[in-house]
């Protein structure tokens, strides 16, 4: 059984009703265990689909490949 691939954008929503994206790198050692490395973008945004946006434009993210939180 293997485990599903990580996505690699991460929109949560904070305390205070911001909406913050996270970038996850996934890279995998020699046994094939998946490492994970997760940056969080200082940029508050007032929706998700703002954060989204902002990840097409600067990333190439695409659909498919947020999580939300």
């Amino acid at each position: 059984m293997s485990t599903p691939p990580i996505r690699p954008f991460l929109i949560n929503k904070d305390e205070d009703g911001h909406f913050r994206l996270t970038v996850r790198d996934t890279r995998y050692n020699s046994q094939g265990y998946p490492i994970v490395t997760a940056t969080r973008h200082d940029e508050m945004f007032k929706s998700a689909a703002a954060a989204r946006a902002y990840a097409r434009e600067n990333f190439g993210a695409e659909a498919g490949q947020f999580a939300a939180k």
